[in-house]
């Protein structure tokens, strides 16, 4: 995730949830808030607990606000954790999430990229859109299809191959090369930065090159058929 949604400069480990080792059930949500917060871990935020017929119009309008910023969403959850607990993302995040796939369309799996349209008709339809609202939806959706494949198409044309750039920080330089090492045994194309020094960390930018998505791209720009 991007850090500036939740603040960080790195890494950082968040509860979810706790659950007994022996039979996996799951703790209450306020008492797995409480012992988290006891043991000093990190958390996400409690948006408020609702009761069952105020509940849609207050997530409603959370997701809102949320989607501002291209935060995920929600996870709804019953407070004592016995009914499953519901993800709910917002529409700016599905459209995030398309951009990225759509640019890297032949790496990127159907089951990835499906859910993600499908979310946004059926969200639509339960915030019951004005033809305008769906007129904005629709335009938004399309662009994150389409801008980024178009991209892509373009940079093999103009001979480049089609990458992604990613950065991570570390405290131990030992672990950039246990990195490089596990996705090369992977067998990713990947291209390593020198190492930058901030502060107590290591700063390495990664280039990934999407070999599949560059091909496919490639064969079709010379005849080929999709198929």
């Amino acid at each position: 995730m991007p850090k500036d949604i939740y603040g960080l400069e790195s890494l950082d480990f968040f509860v979810f949830d706790i659950r007994y080792k022996a039979d996996g059930k799951p703790l209450p949500v306020m008492k797995r808030r409480e012992l988290a917060e006891n043991y000093g871990f990190t958390q996400v935020k409690l948006f408020g607990e609702f009761a069952i017929e105020k509940a849609p119009a207050e997530i409603t309008e959370i997701i809102r606000e949320l989607g501002k910023t291209e935060h995920e969403g929600v996870v709804i959850k019953d407070p004592e954790m016995v009914l499953q607990p519901i993800k709910y993302t917002c529409s700016e995040s599905n459209n995030a999430d398309l951009r990225h796939a759509f640019r890297f369309y032949n790496d990127s799996g159907r089951d990835y990229m499906f859910p993600r349209v499908v979310r946004e008709g059926f969200q639509s339809f339960e915030w019951n859109e004005s033809e305008e609202e769906l007129r904005e939806r629709c335009l938004r959706l399309g662009e994150s299809i389409l801008r980024p494949m178009i991209q892509s198409i373009r940079e093999v044309e103009n001979n480049r191959r089609i990458s992604e750039d990613v950065r991570i920080r570390v405290k131990n330089r030992d672990t950039i090369d246990r990195f490089r090492s596990y996705l090369e045994r992977l067998g990713v194309d990947v291209v390593f930065s020198e190492p930058e020094r901030v502060g107590d960390e290591y700063l390495v930018r990664i280039n990934k090159v999407n070999q599949s998505t560059t091909d496919k791209t490639k064969s079709i720009l010379e005849g080929q058929l999709w198929s």
